[in-house]
């Protein structure tokens, strides 16, 4: 499973008809999001760049992160901060959010579109067990047995 994974613009606007207005999500603005979500999820194949995921789903996965950060910069763009209003005062302006409902941050900032929540939910079910970093021979993660095997 090696190759690197490339921005396709056609099957990207057909799967998240959000996007498929070419004024206001232009080209160049699509391939920058992309570019943006490769920061998160690997492009790249093979080993522990997959992170025990399929091409499908690692396409998927890239494609759902692509529409997520397009989601909040529209947001952004609109003037929408995010997040559940609790109160609000008008003199004086004070507005008060809701604590993130999630877990951790990330979670928090995937539950901001419907994209992220699809996201989460294949990052859950894909790459349950994730990875150890060690120096150890393969196959030992780290850990010693007895007498070191």
């Amino acid at each position: 499973m090696s190759g690197v994974i490339h921005f396709h613009e056609v099957a990207f606007r057909q799967a998240y008809p959000a996007f498929a207005d070419v004024g206001r999500h232009s080209t160049v603005a699509l391939q920058a999001y992309w570019d943006a979500a490769t920061a998160y999820i690997s492009n790249r194949g093979g080993g522990c760049y997959g992170g025990g995921m399929t091409v499908a789903q690692r396409t998927l996965a890239l494609n759902l992160m692509t529409a997520h950060v397009a989601f909040l910069n529209d947001q952004i763009a609109s003037g929408d901060v995010g997040g559940v209003v609790t109160g609000a005062t008008i003199d004086k302006v004070s507005v008060t959010l809701e604590p993130p409902p999630s877990g951790n941050n990330w979670q928090y900032w995937l539950n901001q579109s419907p994209y992220g929540k699809q996201l989460l939910a294949l990052l859950s079910v894909a790459s349950v067990g994730g990875f150890y970093a060690s120096t150890a021979v393969p196959g030992r993660a780290g850990f010693w047995f007895g007498n070191g095997f």
